[in-house]
């Protein structure tokens, strides 16, 4: 694994230990030697995870709508800041830049952007490992409910086994590097799509 794209909020929540995992993902991520790709913003839980790659000799790509340079304060300290469109050319390039997904606390835009990923490997548009560091609990309500999903059979256990877990920054990333691609069946073509 060479870049990971991380999803997370431009808040840093209510807890101190969101953004301490956030920076010791960071932390790991250089001294893997695993380029950052993330959104592109310097406050909050993004903040934090930009600032610990960084601090740490890493390297970070941001990626960022034009129309949120001002509104979620663009980190100018990127190694390679990309300025998009939309919101959908931002996760398409993420996507593209990136040889996994890991999701960290965060709200809606954190989770929509997790669910599509996820939904892309279950199309089989990627085959990159997809997973949450589920800080303090965080996602547990989340997970419980793909657990209710799956028992009502709403989703398949090998779409449920797509979300790698983890509660620990370094097991996390462990997860997302040993992983093996998982073949689904393509179901279209993303262009289509």
């Amino acid at each position: 694994m060479e870049s990971l794209c991380v999803f997370c909020g431009s808040a840093s929540g209510s807890r101190p230990a969101y953004a301490q995992a956030a920076q010791q993902l960071g932390h790991l991520m250089a001294e893997h030697k695993i380029q950052l790709v993330y959104g592109g913003g310097k406050v909050g839980m993004m903040g934090a995870l930009a600032d610990a790659v960084l601090a740490a000799g890493g390297q970070v790509i941001g990626v960022i709508p034009g129309a949120l340079v001002e509104r979620e304060l663009a980190h100018h300290g990127c190694t390679d800041l990309i300025v998009v469109d939309s919101m959908h050319q931002r996760k398409a390039k993420m996507s593209d830049l990136s040889d996994g997904f890991l999701a960290l606390p965060g709200g809606y835009g954190t989770l929509e952007e997790l669910f599509e990923v996820i939904t892309w490997a279950q199309l089989g548009f990627h085959h990159k490992p997809c997973g949450l560091l589920n800080i303090e609990g965080f996602f547990d309500p989340l997970l419980a409910m793909l657990d209710q999903a799956t028992d009502q059979q709403f989703m398949s256990t090998d779409c449920r086994g797509l979300l790698l877990t983890s509660d620990d920054p370094a097991e996390a990333l462990q997860q997302l590097i040993a992983a093996h691609p998982h073949e689904q069946p393509r179901w279209i073509d993303r262009s289509e799509t």
